[in-house]
């Protein structure tokens, strides 16, 4: 394992540059990361989507097979993020009274995290719906991002 650098970032090396974690010495666990967020919707706008007056398509639908997708390919949007082969990516997507709020869930066995994944997957789905529905809201907001829990248990030998 490399010596601690100056900052503690663990993407930087000793001399303040940009690296790739190191996770081949880490043990094999099972990782599990939930994130959440929110879109604002006017109550039309949610209207057309229960209604799948959306001309684009199933505006939920689409959203949450957006997500899935980009828990899938995390590390093609995060330039130091591992790639990894996720055991479960799901995206869960319901109605709030101003808008609609994205989880998303994933989890692997590997060496890292998978909180990059979770978030991948939620702004990728809130952003679906806003490029379905920005024709007919112009008043949306994504906010609220964010990572709300993350775990990580060690393998057994005999699991992995």
């Amino acid at each position: 394992m490399e010596s601690s650098n100056k900052t503690n970032f663990t993407h930087l090396d000793n001399q303040g540059e940009v690296k790739m974690v190191d996770v081949g010495e880490k043990p094999l666990s099972h990782r599990k990361a939930v994130a959440k967020g929110r879109i604002s919707l006017t109550t039309s706008t949610i209207e057309q989507i229960k209604e799948d007056k959306i001309k684009k398509g199933s505006v939920l639908t689409v959203a949450k097979i957006a997500g899935i997708m980009a828990a899938k390919r995390a590390s093609e949007t995060i330039p130091l993020c591992h790639p990894l082969n996720l055991n479960v990516a799901n995206v869960e997507l319901i109605f709030l009274v101003d808008g609609v709020e994205a989880t998303g869930y994933v989890s692997c066995n590997g060496n890292t995290g998978v909180e990059m994944e979770a978030l991948c997957a939620v702004s990728a789905s809130l952003l679906t719906i806003y490029d379905m529905c920005k024709a007919v809201d112009k008043s949306m907001i994504i906010s609220d991002i964010r990572l709300i829990s993350k775990e990580k248990n060690i393998l057994n030998k005999e699991e992995s």
